[in-house]
């Protein structure tokens, strides 16, 4: 040992130690004389564009959130600290024990609080000198309506990304180039939709579902002219403001995504196509005796049932009492292939490309497939063996409403620039001639007479002339294969006024307990949303009465709501009031319902105070 120890090994020793020492202690005085370095976000921060419905009141808007964490090994009393900030965060003091002892480095307490929540806890911090805890700012988005019109408005992520709808679809448009910002600005979407009909609609539908003890139901108001979708429910439908809590039901966009049989609906395209092959006339008579029956050479028989022994029919009374034996034989007057290719020409099988995520093509049968069969014809004249979203129905009921030539469907108005500036505004944009316009007038009218003394009567308005084609489709069985005994699909189609098409209206009510025939369940609900939009719009009415004017229009000059020192008093004040507010950093509003403010809180002179959160319940 001596030996190892001798004094040259020692100086050598000591003098790598004193090098060592006086290093660290230079690094550590250069860093101690030096600032802080401020820890920046990697990715630069921009502004989402908003949502807003035909008329400007806002959808989705742009809101920031915060991420709360802290650094456990920095917390002297955890016990005391999870005391004091559990109450502020929604949590209870063991949820935040359990975070904070399981890492010693750094862990989230709770992401995505608003900044009131935020606020709270910097106060806390202040008041009891907590260094440790992080704030992290992330774009975020409020969705005013909660419910409404969810599933086409969609979401954005945690990501600040688009996840469904047109939050999704349009995600180029509402979130700027970061790269370039000169190439492209925020730009703000306008829907179609005018939130007020939307809502009553939603209403409407919501009773209509409850009163069925229906599974789901669909309902899209479209402006026949124009290819605009005015109206679109899709139910059970989710909080956008609580995404991450909704079932996957809820979340569906049925009127786009999901494919099914129409049933006795799809009758009106089968007539209208043969027709305009001249497969039948007006004065042609079709004899029902309660079955379409036919065999062929090679030993085949199709049969198919008819709910009535309708006797001697015309095609206008086969729609009127949808009798299936008729349909069945109006399809043998033209050839498979023509009669497939016509249904093509609709748009069937194929998606309507409107401005959605996820769009169904439904299936149509080729002729070729080893799927045909003698009965495919038949039975998809009858809507079977075919299967169609509510989109395509819709956009091929625009044919017969508009004599002939279809529009494409639309769910986007306009998409503006952040100062105002038009980029772009719905044009119709009209398809290829799909039947001829005294085709498509013959079918309407065969509509109007179903509506007037057929399966539609319940449909009927009386001072407006309108025209429904009802249909009651068994829904296949999953499970054991052929057609489910419980489950149906019972559907309405409906065109209005009928001297002038204006609207499409398309219900559909799923797996319906107990009454499930469309024209006892589906047709008063027609009826009742073709009121609401007929006023709504206001459509002229037979009965409406005669008003005199003095001719003088007084028109507002309301520049909308300021917040100044105290919360004003926003009472009989409409959504378009209070869009200036939701652009504001500074303040944090929450719009309940639709119509006009009928309460508030904080109430009107509360002092004013840098983000607080305002709530205002419409109605």
């Amino acid at each position: 040992m001596n030996d190892f120890f001798k004094t040259k090994r020692l100086v050598i020793f000591f003098i790598v130690c004193m090098l060592l020492i006086g290093y660290i202690l230079y690094s550590y005085t250069k860093l101690a004389s030096n600032p802080p370095s401020i820890i920046q976000n990697a990715e630069k921060s921009t502004e989402r564009g908003s949502i807003f419905d035909r008329d400007g009141y806002p959808l989705a808007v742009q809101t920031n959130f915060f991420h709360i964490g802290v650094s456990p090994k920095q917390i002297k009393d955890k016990e005391d600290f999870s005391k004091k900030i559990a109450p502020i965060l929604s949590m209870t003091q063991e949820e935040v024990l359990l975070l904070i002892n399981k890492t010693k480095s750094f862990t989230y307490l709770k992401k995505k609080v608003d900044s009131d929540v935020c606020e709270l806890v910097q106060q806390l911090a202040d008041e009891n000198n907590y260094n440790f805890i992080s704030y992290e700012k992330i774009p975020g988005r409020i969705y005013p309506n909660n419910n409404l019109a969810s599933q086409l408005i969609g979401y954005m992520g945690d990501e600040g990304k688009g996840l469904a709808g047109i939050e999704f679809s349009e995600e180029t448009i509402l979130k700027p180039n970061i790269e370039n910002p000169s190439e492209k600005s925020q730009q703000n979407v306008f829907l179609t939709i005018d939130t007020n009909l939307q809502y009553k609609l939603e209403q409407l539908s919501v009773q209509a579902i409850n009163d069925t003890n229906a599974e789901s139901m669909m309902l899209i108001a479209a402006n026949s002219q124009t290819g605009e979708i005015l109206s679109y429910v899709s139910l059970p439908s989710t909080n956008l403001n609580q995404y991450n809590l909704s079932t996957p039901e809820e979340r569906i966009d049925r009127p786009a995504m999901y494919a099914y049989e129409p049933g006795s609906v799809f009758k009106i395209f089968t007539v209208g196509l043969v027709y305009d092959e001249k497969g039948i006339s007006p004065n042609d008579s079709f004899f029902c005796d309660g079955a379409y029956e036919k065999k062929l050479q090679n030993g085949e028989s199709v049969k198919i049932k008819c709910l009535e022994h309708h006797g001697w029919l015309t095609p206008r009374d086969a729609l009127r009492f949808s009798c299936n034996d008729v349909l069945g034989q109006i399809s043998d007057r033209v050839s498979d292939e023509v009669f497939i290719s016509r249904i093509k020409q609709l748009g069937f099988g194929q998606k309507t490309g409107i401005e959605l995520p996820s769009e169904t093509s439904g299936s149509v049968k080729e002729v070729s497939s080893k799927l045909w069969s003698a009965r495919s014809k038949p039975t998809i004249a009858i809507g079977q063996e075919i299967s169609v979203s509510a989109l395509q129905m819709v956009q091929a009921a625009t044919a017969i409403a508009n004599g002939g030539i279809p529009v494409k469907l639309s769910v986007i108005h306009k998409i503006t620039n952040k100062d105002g500036t038009i980029f772009f505004e719905h044009t119709p944009e009209y398809k290829d001639r799909v039947l001829s316009k005294s085709s498509a007038d013959y079918v309407l009218s065969c509509m109007e007479e179903t509506t007037q003394s057929g399966t539609g009567s319940r449909a009927k308005l009386g001072d407006v002339s309108i025209g429904v084609k009802t249909g009651t489709a068994q829904m296949a069985n999953k499970t054991t294969g052929g057609y489910s005994d419980t489950d149906f699909l019972s559907n309405c189609m409906a065109i209005f006024p009928i001297d002038n098409p204006e609207i499409v209206l398309y219900i559909v009510i799923e797996k319906a307990k107990g009454e499930t025939y469309a024209g006892r369940i589906v047709a008063p609900v027609i009826a009742q949303a073709a009121d609401i939009i007929i006023d709504h719009l206001g459509m002229s009415r037979g009965g409406a009465a005669s008003l005199e004017h003095n001719g003088i229009i007084t028109i507002s000059t309301n520049k909308g709501m300021e917040l100044t020192d105290t919360v004003p008093d926003f009472t009989g004040k409409s959504k378009k009031d209070l869009l200036p507010l939701l652009n504001k950093d500074n303040v944090k509003v929450t719009i309940n319902g639709s119509g006009w403010v009928t309460s508030q809180s904080p109430a009107a002179g509360t002092p004013f105070t840098e983000n607080m959160t305002i709530e205002l319940n419409l109605e």
